[in-house]
Formats: C-alpha cells, sequence, structure tokens
C-alpha cells in the first residue's frame, strides 16, 4: 500500500483523471504517509529516549554478596556497598520485588563492636535480621570474605543518623530502589560494645522507635575511660523515649555490670534485659547469628511490625524467653 501510494504520487499516467478532486485526494494522502514514514523513526527515538529517563535506576550498589544462605527468614538477604552511601554497609532483602505494594521494610542502624569502621563480625547475625524484613545499615564498609578488623576506626555516633537520613532520602527518591519500599516510621537504633554506646548516645532523636543495646552500658564516670569511647553519662538514660531492650551475654560479659545497672535506672519505658552466659563475644559469628539473633529479631519484629507472636518472647509471666534455655530475663512496663 505505501509503495503503491509513492507511483501514484510521483509517475505520469497518461490516462486522464476525469475527477481532477479524487487525483489531488489520493496525491496529498501519499504525501501524508511518506512525511509520516519519514518522522516514525525520530518520534519512537524520543520516546525511547523519555522512557529511559523515566525509568528508575534499579540499583546504586557497587558490590554485593550473600552471606551464609541469606538467613533463615522468608526473605533471603545480601549484603551490599552502595556508592550513595559508600560509608556504610545494607543488608537487605535479595529481590525487592516481592515486598509488592503493601510490604514495608522498617529501618535498622547498627553501630559494630569497637565502634569499628566495618561490621565485619556481626555480619551473619546482621543478614539473619535482614532476612526476615528489615533494611539494616551497619557504620563502615562492606567486608571482604573472611577480613577480620578494620582500619579507619573509631567511628563516630552521628553515623548511624547519616544511616537513618539516607534511608529517608532514598524512600523519597523514585530513582532508587527503594522508592517507597521502607517504613520511615518504624526505626531502630542499635549496636554492640561500643556500638551499643553509639546507639544510646542518638537514641533520643524522635524518629526512633525502639533502641537495642549488645553487650553494653553506659559508664558511671565516661570520661574515665581509657579507650576512645562515645562520653555519654548515666542522665541519658532518663531521656529515652522508646521501649529498649539490653541483650547481654552475662556475667562473663565485661559489659554486663554497666549493662544492668542501665536497665535498673530505666523506670519510664519499657525496657528488657536478656542475658545468655557466652560472654562479650555474644553468638554473632554463629550461623544465622546464634541465639542473640533469634532474640534480637523477635524484638523487632515486635516494635516495629507490631507482630504478636514475637512478642510473646517477652509479654506474659514468664515470659517465653524465660522459658528458653541458659537465658536469664528480668523486665519492667512490659505486661
Amino acid at each position: 500500500m505505501f509503495y503503491t501510494c509513492i507511483l501514484q504520487g510521483f509517475s505520469k499516467p497518461r490516462q486522464r483523471y476525469k475527477d481532477h478532486a479524487d487525483e489531488f485526494t489520493n496525491r496529498l494522502r501519499c504525501w501524508m504517509l511518506i512525511c509520516a514514514a519519514g518522522w516514525l523513526p525520530f518520534v519512537a527515538w524520543t520516546q525511547s529516549a523519555n522512557a529511559d529517563s523515566a525509568s528508575p535506576a534499579s540499583s546504586a550498589e557497587t558490590a554485593s554478596r550473600v552471606v551464609e544462605d541469606g538467613g533463615t527468614g522468608p526473605y533471603k538477604a545480601l549484603m551490599a556497598s552502595d556508592k550513595s552511601l559508600a560509608t556504610h554497609t545494607v543488608f537487605r532483602p535479595m529481590d525487592l520485588s516481592t515486598l509488592g505494594d503493601t510490604i514495608k521494610l522498617p529501618i535498622v542502624v547498627w553501630g559494630n563492636g569497637a565502634c569499628a569502621n566495618s561490621p565485619w563480625e556481626h555480619v551473619n547475625f546482621l543478614s539473619e535480621v535482614a532476612s526476615h524484613g528489615f533494611l539494616v545499615i551497619a557504620i563502615g564498609s562492606m567486608p571482604s570474605e573472611g577480613q577480620r578488623g578494620a582500619p579507619g576506626g573509631p567511628t563516630k555516633s552521628p553515623m548511624l543518623l547519616d544511616a537513618i537520613q539516607w534511608a529517608m532520602a532514598r524512600n523519597n527518591d523514585k530513582f532508587s530502589q527503594y522508592y517507597q519500599k521502607l517504613d520511615t516510621n518504624k526505626i531502630a537504633v542499635a549496636g554492640m560494645s561500643c556500638g551499643g554506646l553509639q546507639a544510646l548516645e542518638v537514641a533520643l532523636d524522635p524518629r526512633i522507635s525502639t533502641a537495642m543495646i549488645c553487650n553494653s552500658g553506659l559508664f558511671s564516670d565516661p570520661a574515665s575511660s581509657r579507650f576512645e569511647l562515645p562520653r555519654v553519662g548515666k542522665e541519658q538514660l532518663a531521656k529515652l523515649h522508646t521501649p529498649t531492650i539490653y541483650i547481654l551475654g552475662g556475667e562473663k560479659d565485661i559489659a554486663f555490670k554497666n549493662g544492668m545497672d542501665d536497665f535498673k535506672r530505666i523506670n519510664h519505658v519499657p525496657v528488657f534485659a536478656a542475658n545468655l552466659n557466652v560472654g562479650h563475644g555474644g553468638t554473632y559469628s554463629q550461623p544465622h547469628g546464634g541465639d542473640f539473633a533469634t532474640v534480637a529479631t523477635a524484638w523487632l519484629q515486635w516494635q516495629l511490625k507490631n507482630d504478636q507472636e514475637a512478642a510473646r518472647m517477652f509479654t506474659g509471666d514468664p515470659c517465653g524467653l524465660a522459658k528458653a534455655e541458659g537465658w536469664k530475663v528480668e523486665k519492667k512496663n512490659i505486661p
């Protein structure tokens, strides 16, 4: 049809048309087809360019790997480095598309033991938490396979707030893979040892929903410490505004006395103390983070997702964790 029109428009037929109006109409139609054909590639290119510029970027991640088998939760997790937050390590569900439009990931920010500049000691633990449907952001660069230690520390407490700010910005950025996939009203601040002190230092931030303090507790005289630790005194405890849990390693834990003293001083918010006699190192490096990860995940499921099944570990008399082998618990302002 297209080439027939061209021939009709440019050949010089010997016969005369009786109806010149029809001849003019046919030629006009042919010219319109020719012009349209010439513009089609440009229109197609323009539409393609516009589509490309409007499509969300799939990821800003520069490296990633799966820790162990990705965790035991319903969302297999991975650990990643993101160029827009190169100072931190992200643990997240591997396939964010499975969340759909209704499931939102609460946010957990984590400070490392020794205020280290990498979560190398805690990757099993943090990956396990993420596999249960959380976005976990740890201070420090992503550790390599088998890494021990990290240069560049000690880190500073405001890096936890940097992580929160980054997550909130990504949730509002339509070009981010996290766009509208995060629950920015449900945020936990957490950390181990020195990282627990970092968590307590920033726990007053009104955006925070719960605090999780692991193998840690405030010093009565923080200035007396010979280590470069957050200088936060016991007066900070009266300012806490969220439910708080201490997960400690029992009397063998060098932070046991400080942590339990914190617990005794907190009377105005729900607070839970859980002790397993494993010492200061906890169970973080055990498969899937060990027993500490089980307790931490349940607390976060309850506090950030209102999971009533998970709450049973902490509610009741005795609570579920009190019945678990090896655990000793105390609680206040929790039914």
